[in-house]
């Protein structure tokens, strides 16, 4: 049942210190399925960062590492990949985005992707 949980890790960074590179790592550990968006490209833990939403379907979560003023470009995107929820991690948090998710049924989670996999509960 875990492995069908197809992640997509929005804010992606290449750097290792950065909390979105640990949760692709983390991710790929519990043999979670991720794809990667960030604004640049690279490669964490075997998973390719693309710069495009481009051919990503199937997302069943999306976990959020972007700045509220920069999601404002993407609520369309986001909304459009049709995830079954949206994880705001810590500093994502955005209640006029939460009001654009769940007007198209889409749950919002207000959480920290890391601690619900430190805990068994993603």
């Amino acid at each position: 049942m875990m492995d069908q949980k197809n992640t997509l890790v929005f804010g992606a960074s290449t750097k290792p210190a950065r909390y979105s590179n640990i949760a692709i790592r983390r991710l790929v550990e519990k043999g979670i399925k991720v794809s990667a968006f960030g604004l640049r490209e690279g490669t964490v833990a075997g998973v390719p960062i693309q710069t495009s939403l481009d051919g990503i379907s199937g997302t069943h979560t999306v976990t959020l590492y972007m700045n509220p003023t920069r999601q404002q470009a993407y609520y369309e995107d986001i909304v459009g990949l049709n995830p079954e929820r949206v994880i705001f991690n810590p500093g994502t948090e955005n209640p006029e985005f939460y009001r654009v998710l769940k007007q198209s049924g889409i749950e919002v989670e207000v959480a920290c992707t890391l601690v619900l996999l430190s805990m068994s509960q993603y």
